[in-house]
């Protein structure tokens, strides 16, 4: 199955804007700054623009709801570990994504957590993978931007991210050569 329609819903901040909501499933989409977040999320829905992206990182700062196939909610999360803004917009922020990842009264029915393939998980992605396990909510990591590996590194890397992500199935993934939509798409539209 693939994304066919979406709709922009609502920006989410708190518990009213989540209410409305929850009639329907919700897969969240998280990762660090500069992770490709945006463009994966606008390569899956097949619509240029529907997450902001650019150069500069940490445009998102709420949590934007996006009507899919009129079925679930794609949640597009705010990046974490953004250094170039002020600590007091840094603590709100992680307070908005720990409010909604980490709270047992919102069910999500996947987390997809984003990591850059090439760097690797950083300490803030397994600080993320950490808090996440202890909810037990059903987690999937994508490891974007394989396209910049060199062929000789691509195994190395994948194993070893795989290695530190475990239990959590990996994706590898490539928005660039549009690797790895299909493994997603099933884990997204898994009953």
């Amino acid at each position: 199955m693939n994304i066919k329609s979406v709709q922009f819903e609502r920006a989410v901040v708190g518990d009213e804007d989540l209410d409305e909501l929850k009639e329907l499933p919700q897969i969240a989409f998280i990762g660090r700054s500069n992770a490709g977040k945006s463009s994966l999320i606008n390569l899956l829905a097949q619509k240029k623009g529907l997450a902001r992206t650019s150069a500069t990182a940490g445009l998102t700062k709420e949590i934007n709801a996006y009507l899919i196939n009129k079925t679930f909610y794609l949640m597009d999360m705010p990046g974490y570990g953004y250094a170039r803004m002020s600590v007091q917009n840094r603590h709100i922020l992680r307070g908005l994504i720990e409010w909604y990842l980490l709270n047992p009264d919102v069910e999500q029915k996947l987390i997809v957590v984003i990591v850059d393939a090439k760097v690797g998980l950083t300490d803030l992605d397994k600080e993320m993978l950490s808090q996440l396990s202890q909810t037990g909510k059903r987690v999937v990591i994508v490891a974007n931007k394989t396209d910049k590996l060199k062929k000789n590194d691509y195994r190395k890397q994948m194993d070893k991210i795989k290695k530190e992500a475990a239990p959590y199935l990996v994706i590898p993934f490539s928005v660039e050569k549009k690797i790895g939509i299909p493994d997603l798409n099933r884990e997204i539209f898994k009953p």
